[in-house]
């Protein structure tokens, strides 16, 4: 295939590519680590207020983050509409906001599915504050993930633990305003060693579907087993209408969450391709996308730009499929045809029509490289001294 240029895409093509939005983590820029360390970096934000900066940056240079992710208690501030109106004023907007009930003494062997009712009451009510903040954001999605499980046979019972559950969403879905909505992350290991209470997206889709039409799964490419076909359960909750949020990172072994695509780019390939023939990349497909990692290593702002240019470059692949052609070519049961006619997508240049499409928006061609010679980080490393950083903890 020649080098594509915006003229080679249909006139869709490029309007889901121009109107592409990635939701940003606000833990993303707050110190991260392994289990044994965090680590701290010099310009780290301190406050709920600097992080939303931060991703206001990144949103600055790409032109496709737009919102942002709020965890709580990790982003608490006293006023949750003077939040709102500090990412208005940046030009951005607060996206889903996560719960956490896995960070405190009372959740040692359960939250939602707790043998004690009272704790479970906690829990529930924790997720009823986070309704209250989405409410001053102008947020739509509560995002539940749960460290929720046992590590030994007989410790608890599975089927009265998903009882529990199910009761417990219930109580939780009842309170959600008319425009909001249950989103339920599934992560089949950790904490837990012998049975996770949300294991698979099976799990999840029944959950969710038990609690009814404002209720949807949430699929991490971290979440699953090695060798899993993402791409399969991508479209098979597409299939259903309950494929309410993608998060995007990446993983050698475990939940690495490393920048997305650093290990298996053909993955997010793949994943894409069902994302664009499901009609999911349309904003009105009512599917978030979203980054779910940490940056170790790297600086938190640049991490978060190579994430978004390489969901960017996976989509504008994904966008130059020749989907008559592969159609005609899978009816005809023609294999080597309908396989070239992925990888010919797949193994092109996009990088030089994503420049010239931002170019276009009046951004400039390379993000990362004009975001450095920016100085912002040299910015924030001088002006942010003293505080307390933020962390997972906080």
């Amino acid at each position: 295939m020649s080098t594509p240029t915006l003229s080679s895409l249909t006139h869709e093509a490029r309007r889901l590519l121009e109107h592409q939005n990635i939701e940003l983590p606000s833990w993303a820029f707050g110190n991260s680590g392994t289990r044994f360390k965090v680590f701290t970096t010099p310009g780290t934000p301190r406050n709920a207020y600097e992080k939303l900066e931060d991703a206001a940056q990144v949103h600055k240079f790409t032109g496709a983050a737009g919102k942002v992710s709020l965890h709580i208690p990790w982003d608490e501030v006293e006023d949750y509409s003077d939040l709102r109106r500090h990412a208005e004023n940046l030009g951005i907007e607060i996206g889903a906001i996560n719960s956490n009930v896995f960070q405190d003494d009372d959740y040692k062997f359960g939250s939602l599915c707790n043998p004690d009712p009272k704790i479970r009451t906690k829990a529930v009510d924790t997720h009823k504050r986070c309704i209250d903040v989405m409410s001053a954001t102008g947020s739509t999605d509560l995002k539940i993930w749960l460290a929720d499980g046992t590590n030994y046979p007989g410790q608890d019972s599975i089927r009265e633990r998903q009882d529990r559950l199910a009761e417990s969403l219930r109580r939780i879905y009842d309170a959600l305003g008319p425009d909001q909505r249950l989103i339920l992350e599934y992560k089949f290991f950790e904490p837990a060693t012998y049975h996770t209470d949300v294991p698979d997206w099976g799990t999840s889709l029944l959950h969710c579907l038990d609690l009814g039409e404002k209720a949807s799964v949430v699929l991490d490419t971290g979440h699953h087993a090695p060798g899993t076909n993402i791409e399969f359960i991508v479209a098979q909750l597409l299939r259903v209408g309950r494929l309410g949020a993608f998060d995007f990172n990446s993983r050698f072994y475990a939940d690495d969450d490393l920048i997305v695509g650093a290990a298996d780019p053909f993955q997010l390939f793949r994943i894409m391709n069902e994302i664009v023939a499901g009609g999911a990349l349309d904003p009105e497909s009512g599917v978030a996308f979203v980054l779910d990692q940490c940056h170790n290593l790297e600086a938190k702002i640049p991490g978060e730009i190579r994430s978004i240019t390489n969901v960017q470059e996976a989509t504008a692949k994904a966008l130059l499929i020749d989907r008559l052609a592969l159609a005609e070519a899978q009816r005809s049961c023609d294999v080597l045809s309908a396989n070239a006619i992925l990888m010919d997508a797949y193994n092109t240049d996009v990088r030089p029509l994503l420049a010239e499409l931002r170019e276009s928006k009046g951004l400039a061609a390379d993000p990362m490289a004009a975001f450095l010679a920016s100085g912002h980080l040299e910015q924030i490393v001088a002006e942010r001294v003293g505080g307390q950083q933020a962390s997972w903890a906080a």
